[in-house]
């Protein structure tokens, strides 16, 4: 348990111990709930002067003057009033004696207790509790029980609907109609121009005393009441149970509501299941952290917010900037749902993940209407968008002071890497799903139209004969137009490459589909050549000699700045310089190159390598305002900072943004979550302590844990099966030299020429493939591919000659889809000779064993060859992204194992595969002729007649060798 001031932190619980009104609007979105369906802040439910109490209803937007269009703060179900002898209970008055309100994420549940005495001194004690039910969305359950302490007196309960809810001044609601039923009412609301209709519908029971309910049809505000006498130390229960519907969901939402509520259970019924519900999403998405009690809480919170925010049940709404939590940007949906929340649904969640993106799909109309506006082809996504997806970003900016000028909000206009970033979301829900049924009839089309944007969007510059992107916004903020922003123009390029992949994916699988796009989005040759002459001629300012990244053209030209002249401070770099100041000047307001480079990173796509990260976090982040700019950047920094080992660093950017909220580090959190930092710092856990990243079959973890964090542990969806992680502090490598008495405890094999022979099946299948393409190929050239992956060997066959990516997919696949036809082929007999022995024998010795095999299919080959049962762990060629030499896979293997690489043993045939070993750090044994393979500690000719005693004692003479040494 840790104390911040007037929080405790528990592993699952969030507690404030006292009321401080000054804090009020930031506390009541730090105590939100929700289910997916609707968000309710955490007002009181007695109310307290300027509260800003809301609910909104994902997809109940509503017009507005200058902002378009916003979510409705829509009727309150909250209001529930106690008066004691007269006196109204409120924090405002009277005495508080005893306070705390508790937020419980495992069970999604606000709590309240007071003990509080009347302006006449009378005390009593007051519970409240409440949750937005995650087993039935429609389902809102709130508790009060109140236990007389010191006096005989009337108590009145009344528990009502509000109305009459405001945004910031502005009511959206029409009242219809109400009326009453057995112990409660029901409301009938319209909004005031989209015309959506909500019914919401309350009952009220009592237990603890007989008392008699009157309902009270107010205009607006129906109500149920009841007066009692209470005696001291006497304990009442009051439970209100409401339902509610839209249009959006159904034609008559009040009958709706009503036959919801008619056919619930108890509240107790009702909160279990809720409670099971969040059970069951927790097992999928909780993250434990060891050793760090703020960090443990900190994810928790940010994750629970993300998931009340996620739409459960409809597909055409998603998550807005600060989520269903404030009135902060209006309920609009920026590129912070796809780039920064939606890998922790996709990975975790996946079906929501697919409605979140899905709402693209179908706001595509939107995107066109836009890309149309100015005059280009495709579609163009909107800024900042709602139901339509047409822009919905303001204008303009109106300044609170009466004398300032308007600001003018260019990034409606410029700001339009969101197409791309979109589509950079569709690509990896699929990488990670496998979801070809989205793809085929949501996703492609959506990737396909917005590239038809680009190739209307980018410029061809006859003077550099090179494609430029003019009048942009980058990620940065602070520069409003610039020219051939990097960001912009490689993500545009890396649009075109997965567009002609697609493309070609859905001409080879789904050619009916493939002809309706066409037909559809007049997607011509012209355009998909088009696009390859953009993928090859692109400029993307990179030095390749020193691998710094120019931010767009022209900016390592502005003046320069050092941002610690500026501290201390509490406020941007832009409110003190100005528009115009930031404008001049290298300064940033958010990750700009670094954020290109995060995005690359995933799969180490170009630019992304350790040394060109190196170089541009070097040159950017001590110019980027990461305190006060935007809070995106805080999560992209620790993520990057822990590729780079600066793991202080990565920690403090992490708690940065886990904590923005729950400490209000920027005063705005009253204006709502920030969902994108939310999101980001499960990414920052995952892929930056965590060191996830992509290979073509799963994560693969690479950790460096936090000093303080002795495990974190996580577990992630791929391909329909969920990957276990469980990681703990790194064990140090030493001074490379071995110690004898470090026991060794696993063995790596490879698998063609040590336990089996493949290599002709890989031979007959690149053989087919070579024919097929009328490139010269015969045995001697396929030596050269031995040990090496996929990739590199169809490089090394085809030398010199040109092929576009789209083409070295398709053989890839080819060759892939030949071998795995000649290897249904192989059965035990295929072992070779010694292999099974000695598996048998390295079991019998408790020793552990893994497949290490750059191979794809090594997985089939252990079956067919029937050593399943012998294997403890595969690391085969989707586990990791380098290839041998690369020591990667083997790496992966021992932490498969749960062994340092100290403690392995590699068995090769290849010289990639012993160089590989050699640099992990492992022991490394070769098997066939020196030539190839004599570089490695023991070469044997084979596995026949080896025996683990035998090997044992030679690396013990080794180990001993290299001490004298």
């Amino acid at each position: 348990m840790e104390n911040k001031r007037d929080f405790i932190y528990t592993d699952w619980v969030l507690i404030e111990n006292q009321f401080n009104p000054d804090k009020l609007h930031a506390r009541e979105t730090i105590f939100t709930i929700g289910n997916g369906y609707l968000g309710t802040r955490g007002s009181f439910e007695e109310s307290y002067p300027r509260t800003l109490s809301a609910t909104f209803i994902h997809g109940v937007y509503d017009d507005v003057p200058v902002v378009y269009t916003e979510l409705a703060n829509c009727p309150d179900w909250l209001p529930l009033v106690v008066m004691i002898d007269g006196d109204r209970f409120s924090l405002d008055q009277g005495k508080i004696l005893e306070y705390n309100r508790k937020l419980e994420l495992h069970q999604g549940i606000l709590s309240r207790y007071l003990r509080w005495r009347s302006p006449t001194g009378k005390t009593i004690d007051i519970s409240f509790e409440r949750f937005a039910s995650l087993a039935d969305h429609h389902v809102l359950g709130q508790r009060c029980q109140l236990k007389t302490i010191d006096f005989h007196g009337f108590i009145e309960i009344q528990a009502s609907i509000n109305g009459y809810p405001e945004n910031k001044g502005f009511n959206h609601w029409e009242r219809l109609d109400q009326g009453k039923i057995d112990k409660g009412f029901w409301l009938h609301s319209r909004t005031r121009y989209s015309r959506i209709d909500l019914g919401m519908v309350a009952k009220m029971t009592i237990s603890g005393i007989e008392t008699v309910m009157q309902v009270n049809t107010a205009p607006g505000y129906p109500s149920i009441s009841t007066t009692f006498f209470s005696e001291p130390q006497q304990t009442v229960t009051i439970e209100k149970i409401a339902t509610v519907f839209t249009s959006r969901d159904v034609e008559q939402p009040v009958s709706a509501a009503q036959e919801k509520l008619d056919h619930l259970p108890d509240y107790i019924t009702l909160r279990n299941a809720n409670e099971q519900a969040w059970a069951e999403v927790w097992d999928k998405s909780d993250i434990t952290i060891e050793g760090d009690n703020t960090a443990t809480f900190a994810i928790r919170y940010n994750l629970f917010q993300l998931i009340i925010a996620a739409p459960h049940d409809d597909d055409r709404v998603s998550i807005p900037a600060k989520t269903l939590s404030g009135f902060g940007y209006h309920g609009h949906i920026f590129w912070d749902t796809e780039i920064f929340i939606l890998p922790f649904f996709t990975f975790t969640q996946p079906a929501l993940a697919r409605n979140l993106l899905s709402y693209r799909y179908h706001t595509l109309n939107g995107a066109r209407r836009k890309a149309t506006h100015y005059e280009y082809q495709g579609a163009m996504y909107a800024w900042e968008s709602a139901v339509t997806g047409d822009e919905v970003t303001p204008r303009w900016s109106l300044p609170s002071d009466y004398y300032a000028e308007d600001v003018r909000i260019w990034c409606r206009d410029r700001e339009i890497h969101i197409s791309a970033v979109i589509t950079y979301a569709v690509w990896y829900y699929w990488q990670v799903t496998g979801d070809d049924e989205w793809l085929r009839d949501y996703g492609a089309e959506i990737i396909l139209d917005t590239a038809i944007f680009w190739n209307s969007r980018v410029e061809f510059n006859p003077q550099t004969e090179r494609y430029e992107i003019r009048n942009v916004i980058g990620a940065d903020e602070y520069h409003e137009l610039v020219h051939n922003n990097a960001f912009t123009n490689r993500l545009v390029q890396w649009h075109l490459e997965k567009a002609c992949i697609v493309d070609d994916w859905l001409r080879r699988h789904f050619p009916e589909k493939a002809t309706e796009l066409e037909k559809k989005l007049q997607l011509t040759d012209e355009i998909r050549n088009h696009w390859l002459e953009i993928i090859n001629k692109i400029w993307i300012p990179y030095n390749p000699e020193t691998g710094l990244i120019e931010q767009c053209e022209g900016f390592f030209q502005l003046d320069d700045i050092n941002l610690a002249d500026y501290e201390p401070r509490q406020k941007s770099i832009q409110s003190i310089l100005g528009i115009e100041g930031t404008n001049k000047r290298q300064v940033l307001k958010q990750p700009d190159v670094l954020m290109l480079l995060y995005l690359m990173r995933i799969n180490a796509a170009f630019p992304y390598n350790l040394k060109t990260l190196q170089v541009n976090w070097d040159y950017y982040a001590p110019r980027t305002d990461i305190t006060y700019g935007s809070s995106l950047g805080s999560a992209i920094h620790a993520i990057l900072a822990a590729d780079l080992r600066q793991t202080q660093e990565a920690y403090e950017r992490f708690m940065q943004a886990a904590m923005v909220d729950l400490a209000d580090t920027r005063g705005n959190t009253s204006d709502g979550i920030h969902g994108a930092s939310a999101g980001g710092t499960w990414q920052a856990v995952v892929f930056g302590f965590g060191g996830i990243q992509f290979t073509d079959s799963q994560p693969v973890a690479n950790p460096h844990l936090p000093p303080n964090w002795t495990r974190l542990k996580f577990k992630l969806y791929w391909h329909g099966k969920w990957e276990d992680f469980d990681l703990h502090q790194e064990l140090g490598t030493g001074n490379g030299r071995r110690n004898p008495a470090t026991a060794i405890q696993g063995m790596i094999f490879d698998l063609d020429g040590v336990l089996t022979d493949t290599a002709e099946y890989h031979y007959l299948a690149w053989q087919r493939l070579a024919d097929e393409e009328g490139i010269p190929f015969n045995r001697r050239a396929n030596e050269a591919l031995r040990g090496i992956s996929r990739r590199a060997s169809l490089m090394l066959i085809i030398g010199d000659r040109r092929y576009s990516e789209v083409q070295i997919q398709e053989m890839m696949e080819r060759k892939n889809d030949y071998y795995v036809e000649l290897i249904q082929r192989i059965t035990p007999k295929d072992l070779l000779p010694g292999a099974v022995s000695f598996l048998d024998d390295l079991r019998q010795a408790g020793l552990k064993i893994a497949i290490g095999s750059a191979s794809k299919n090594a997985r089939v080959v252990i079956e067919k060859l029937g050593i399943g049962n012998k294997i403890d762990a595969t690391a085969d060629g989707y586990s990791v992204q380098k290839p041998k030499p690369a020591p990667d896979l083997f790496l992966f293997a021992a932490q498969q194992l749960g062994l340092s690489p100290q403690q392995c043993v590699v068995f090769e045939d290849a010289a990639a595969g012993i160089d590989a070993a050699l640099a992990a750090s492992m022991w490394a044994v070769g098997i066939g002729p020196p030539a190839r393979v004599g570089t490695a500690h023991i070469v044997l000719p084979s596995l026949a007649g080896v025996t683990w005693e035998n090997l044992q004692g030679k690396f013990r003479d080794i180990a001993l060798q290299e001490l004298r040494n």
